[in-house]
Parts: C-alpha cells; structure tokens; sequence
C-alpha cells in the first residue's frame, strides 16, 4: 500500500495570498471592498466581458441570475441530468420546475439538439453546465436562445480559464456563474462570480446581492426590490484575487498534469481518457476517466484503499431520492452511464509525475 496519501485536490494558494489578507486585516474593512473590486475587475479584463459580480457561492449566483432573468414560479428551465445537485435545488428555491435532459457521453456535456427537444412554451431559460472545465459548445444554444427568445445561464462552476473556439468561458451566455468552491481550480473555500456583458441583468443582480438596494424614483438611496446579503467578504475576495493574478500559470500546470495522464494511459483498453476536441482547451478541473468494464465501485474502494483519493464524476440526478420526479426529456441514458462508470483521479499542482506514475500502475493493477 502506499505510505503517503494522495490527495484528489489541493487549493493553489500561498504566499502572494497570505500577504493580500494580511493586507485586508490591517485595513480594518473586512466586509466586501477593494479586493473584491480588484478580484472583480481582474476577471472581467481577462474575459473582456463588461461586468463581474462577486458572490458567496456559485448556487447564490445563479440564484441572482435566474431571478434577473425574470424566473417565477412554475416555469421551465432546462439543465443536464448529469450535473451536482445545486443545478437543479438553485431553480426549485424559486418554485420554478428543473427538466433534465440527456448529455452527449464524450463531453459530459449539453448539446443544442438535446436541449431544442425539451423546449416548450414553459422553458423561461436554458440552463446548461460546462462541466468539469471542458467547455460547452455554446455558439448553437446561443443561437437557439434566439431562436426562442430564452436567456442562456451558463453554470460555468468548474471552467474558469477554459476556451472554446479561442474564446473565453464566461463571455458567450447572457451570465454565466463561476464556483471557487475547494474542489474548483480556484477556490476561496467557498464563493462565486457571475459575469454577464448585459447592463440591466448586472444592475438588478448588483441591488439583489445587497438587499434590494438602489435609488427610488426620488433618486435617492433606498430599497426597491427583493434582495439578501450575497456580498463576498474582502478576505476570500483577497485569497481570489491572488490566484486570478496567475490564471494562466495555474491552468497550464493542470493541462500539462493532464498530458501525463493521457500519455500513461493511452494503452489501457479498459478505460476512456476525457475527450476534449482541438477547438477547446478545458482547464481539467476534474480529470475522470470512463471504466469500460462496469467496476468502478470496486475500483473507486481499492484505491482508496491505496491511500489515493478519488471520486465519482458527479451525478445523474434522476437518480437521486429528491429528483426523481422531475421532468425528464429522453431516456437519460448517457448521463446514467457516466454517473456508473466515471472514475476521477487526482490532479493538483503539488501532484508529482511520480504520483501520477504511482496512480495509473495502482489503476492498471485493479483493472
């Protein structure tokens, strides 16, 4: 068994962020200020997207996004079967009803066709999840919001960093919502970001994130709608802000681990490496493999066993006790075979070559 524990994931965080914090602590001003500003500002000129909101979670930010695109109760809005439960729970916290659709098995991700069969005259938004940092192809569902006149949310959570087409992640959907959750390439041990480049969904998101306020008709300092405190504290606005500083250094890091591991198990029959198409760059947030033989569980155990942390890829929430009543459109069945069979391997920037090494031969020998 090996000694050491290899870990699934570790933050990229050190000495820059320690001194930014430090920084914040002696200013005294702890709740949202500059260095969320600065955070803000960093991503929105990495993206080239007008306006980014910093938030306390992924979830609370697509919770503002749905609300600034009008979701009430009873309406529609369409998300991938094959995706974490808050995709689904953010639509219900507005009584709005979720319907799942099936993935393309390649990708993980959502496809136009898939979602067009779904749409009705209930589907108030389309709701597809670039997942695991493997970029969606969103230029077709853009041009199906069109199409049907429905806003596109992209819940990015995972992609920060990642491009399709030469283009950024965040900067195709009407929003699109980013986690930094501590299994996220970037992390503040929770928050969120939305972006958008639509002027009248940033300014209600901005009032809604800070209790519904802006000016009365007066023009004078009020609250004038619905709002709560989704504001990001200064100090994870800080731990943010020095890991966007290195966006690029961190995500090539990830993509080189991940060549390693595409190489070492190119000739293993018994798996499939993720498939990323030449016109994308995924930041491989998550690094799952698809084992062909049905014995992920086992599997999954052993290495654990082995003092290797890995994990499920995510889940289908059909089959999920909480949503197996919701609308589904197909039989879902890619999504059901990806929750079975995906098997994540760790991928950080402390992961040595050894380590991966140590990994793949520890897999080979399971298989």
């Amino acid at each position: 068994m090996n000694k050491d524990k290899i870990r699934l994931m570790r933050p990229n965080v050190g000495k820059e962020e320690l001194e930014l914090i430090k920084e914040v602590i002696e200013s005294g001003y702890l709740v949202e200020g500059k260095m969320v500003k600065e955070f803000e500002k960093t991503v929105a000129d990495y993206l080239s997207v007008e306006y980014a909101i910093a938030c306390t979670s992924a979830t609370t930010g697509l919770e503002l996004a749905l609300r600034a695109v009008g979701i009430k109760d009873g309406d529609e809005v369409i998300i991938p079967d094959f995706t974490h439960p808050a995709t689904a729970l953010v639509i219900q916290t507005l009584s709005a009803n979720p319907v799942l659709i099936d993935i393309d098995v390649f990708s993980y991700n959502n496809t136009a066709r898939l979602i067009e069969e779904a749409i009705t005259s209930k589907t108030k938004a389309i709701m597809p999840v670039s997942i695991f940092g493997n970029p969606l192809d969103l230029e077709p569902i853009m041009e199906l919001g069109k199409k049907y006149k429905i806003p596109v949310i992209e819940d990015a959570a995972c992609s920060l960093g990642a491009e399709h087409k030469g283009k950024k992640v965040g900067s195709l959907a009407n929003i699109s919502v980013f986690s930094f959750h501590p299994r996220k390439v970037f992390t503040t041990g929770d928050g969120g970001l939305i972006v958008t480049n639509d002027q009248n969904y940033a300014e209600l998101m901005l009032s809604m994130k800070k209790f519904g306020s802006g000016l009365t008709p007066e023009s004078k300092p009020g609250f004038i709608r619905w709002g709560t405190n989704y504001r990001m504290s200064d100090i994870l606005g800080a731990v943010a802000l020095g890991q966007v500083r290195k966006i690029d250094k961190i995500v090539n890091d990830r993509i080189e681990k991940a060549m390693i591991y595409n190489e070492l198990l190119k000739d293993v029959e018994e798996v499939r490496i993720p498939e990323i198409t030449e016109d994308s760059k995924s930041n491989y947030q998550t690094y799952a493999i698809y084992i062909k033989k049905g014995n992920r569980d086992s599997i999954l155990d052993k290495m654990r066993e082995n003092n290797i942390e890995v994990q499920i890829g995510t889940y289908a929430l059909h089959t999920q006790p909480f949503f197996k009543n919701l609308k589904r459109v197909g039989n879902l069945e890619n999504s059901l075979a990806l929750f079975n069979n995906l098997l994540t391997l760790p991928l950080h920037s402390e992961l040595s070559k050894d380590d991966q090494i140590l990994v793949v031969n520890t897999l080979k020998e399971l298989l």
